[in-house]
């Protein structure tokens, strides 16, 4: 899990490569964007929807933070694109926070200003697949170091984990 520090920043931004053994591409795609399903496996959603704002789809997710944090929110918008890439079909999805003046900041819940992920998904030749993710956000307030190492440490495995898991109760549940 290589985690890279930009000096200006004082921030982790984050890059993931694993494998998620039988869990085939479009499954995985298909079970990372669908918000209700999370909401059943992700034990840190607190709220999470998708509400149409001028045209546009955004997303609203409220994170649980361990006591004594506070919770954070995002808004974002999201997209995803099924590739060709020289043969290869790669499952694409693109996040970036937005800022919607229809849905203003909660009293006791911290707002990410500054999320953006870029997830990629494609076959590992098996019945499973390969995945890369970045990911960076800027949480606000102060984070104890503590959290940040078991979030690079513990957390994205774990989560890894999770949705493998969730994809292998996808069909079961839908």
């Amino acid at each position: 899990l290589p985690i890279l520090f930009p000096q200006q920043s004082g921030l982790y931004e984050y890059k993931v490569f694993g494998g998620l053994a039988d869990c085939p591409p479009k499954l995985c795609a298909d079970v990372y964007m669908d918000l209700d399903f999370r909401k059943q496996w992700d034990q840190y959603v607190k709220e999470l929807y998708e509400k149409l704002y001028d045209g546009e789809k955004v997303i609203y997710w409220e994170v649980k933070y361990p006591f004594p944090l506070s919770n954070r929110d995002y808004v974002y918008v999201r997209e995803r694109r099924e590739m060709d890439v020289d043969g290869r079909k790669i499952w694409v999805v693109l996040a970036q926070s937005v800022s919607v003046p229809q849905c203003p900041e909660k009293p006791g819940i911290i707002r990410v200003q500054s999320y953006k992920q870029s997830l990629a998904i494609e076959s590992d030749g098996k019945t499973g697949s390969k995945v890369y993710m970045y990911y960076f956000d800027n949480p606000g307030g102060m984070i104890p170091s503590w959290l940040v190492n078991w979030a690079a440490k513990s957390g994205v495995p774990a989560f890894l984990k999770d949705i493998q898991k969730a994809c292998l109760n996808y069909s079961k549940n839908t």
